[in-house]
């Protein structure tokens, strides 16, 4: 077993159907102890590739390895039991027959100390009282720990989850996302899930890849992916953003109709080039004196803080997110400024700076179509 280096690594990888490819050149690495996430809508890819890494799909071209050694590769399948990956799945797959002890040692039921691994694992899933009841006696979230338990008892080298929460109400889903996350890195266990909800993929990854028709577009950090989007689909897939257009004035600043807009990245596109500038709503900040003026034009309370819909003097709408203690009220002409630490640009298609060969200065060039 390979020590060094990434625990999972995917290279060059084509899979789908029928010799059909569905994922295309996928490259992703996962460190061990890490937990990473395929993000993305549906059909775009993400469930077969959990499904080619756990050994229930072949793979076109490419390669699999985990923990150094080749898992899959063309023409070759290990088969899915012999690759010590545990698998969470959807509907939980628990067996109705057996109680929650026995649906946890099932996998290492010839282990000499099996009695002793059930019960600790248990009490990691804070289900040590509950061993005896049957899964029809649980709840959603007590199932799913259940589930949890079980693919982690064989102590695997990777941890496969396939939508596990998606069965689960919003609030259970927050919470049950980080205690799993915080079973995990308890144990040291690596895991790949996949969701198509962010607020998930963000609270349990330490790196996630958000893929768009069968293509990996970035996998990156919950930052990164947030602050320095690669691709127009990341920037508009992942949190709430909005492009306004704008014109390269130097490297690092932009003039738009918010003003002149700098960041902390060089762009070398010709100056006069036109650009699509992302904003988030924590990029625009409320400024009772700003010349700059937005019209209210609806508001969301969401308690620590309100978010609020804007209208620019050109008919052009934004989001903005005020602390809850600014209150203002529909229709009302405010003051907003422009607070963007990370400048995301992007060439708007048919331009010159559409077209150029130049490299990005201080951005990482990404090979994936958009």
């Amino acid at each position: 077993m390979d020590k060094q280096g990434p625990l999972l690594s995917l290279t060059d990888l084509s899979c789908g159907y029928h010799k059909q490819p569905i994922v295309q050149d996928l490259n992703l690495h996962l460190n061990r102890g890490d937990i990473g996430c395929l993000l993305g809508p549906s059909g775009c890819g993400k469930t077969t590739t959990l499904r080619a890494i756990a050994g229930f799909e072949p793979i076109i071209k490419g390669a699999i390895r985990l923990a150094g050694e080749v898992i899959s590769r063309p023409n070759f399948t290990l088969a899915p039991e012999k690759r010590r990956i545990g698998m969470v799945f959807q509907d939980y797959a628990l067996f109705p027959h057996l109680n929650v002890e026995q649906n946890v040692a099932f996998g290492i039921r010839k282990h000499p100390e099996v009695q002793r691994i059930t019960q600790e694992l248990l009490e990691l899933v804070k289900l040590n009282t509950l061993g005896k009841r049957y899964p029809h006696e649980l709840s959603g979230g007590q199932q799913q720990r259940v589930a949890l338990a079980r693919a982690l008892a064989p102590e695997p080298n990777l941890l496969l989850l396939d939508e596990p929460f998606s069965n689960l109400d919003g609030e259970l889903r927050r919470s049950l996302s980080q205690e799993v996350r915080e079973i995990l890195k308890q144990r040291g266990t690596s895991a790949i899930l996949v969701t198509h909800d962010q607020e998930e993929a963000f609270a349990m990854s330490d790196s996630i890849g958000v893929f768009n028709k069968g293509r990996l577009e970035q996998w990156d950090s919950p930052f990164n992916l947030y602050h320095e989007p690669l691709t127009p689909f990341v920037a508009s897939f992942v949190g709430q953003g909005y492009f306004i257009r704008g014109q390269m004035l130097t490297h690092d600043s932009v003039q738009t109709e918010l003003g002149v807009i700098r960041g902390n990245r060089a762009y070398n596109w010709p100056a006069g080039s036109a650009v699509d500038v992302l904003l988030r709503p924590d990029d625009i900040i409320d400024s009772p004196e700003s010349p700059l003026r937005a019209i209210i034009i609806g508001k969301t309370f969401l308690g620590a803080a309100t978010l609020y819909r804007l209208e620019l003097p050109t008919g052009n709408q934004l989001e903005a997110i005020f602390t809850s203690h600014i209150d203002h009220f529909l229709g009302e002409n405010v003051g907003i400024a422009v607070a963007a630490d990370h400048l995301v640009a992007f060439a708007t298609p048919g331009t010159v700076a559409a077209h150029s060969s130049l490299p990005m200065s201080g951005v990482r060039r990404y090979s994936a179509a958009d």
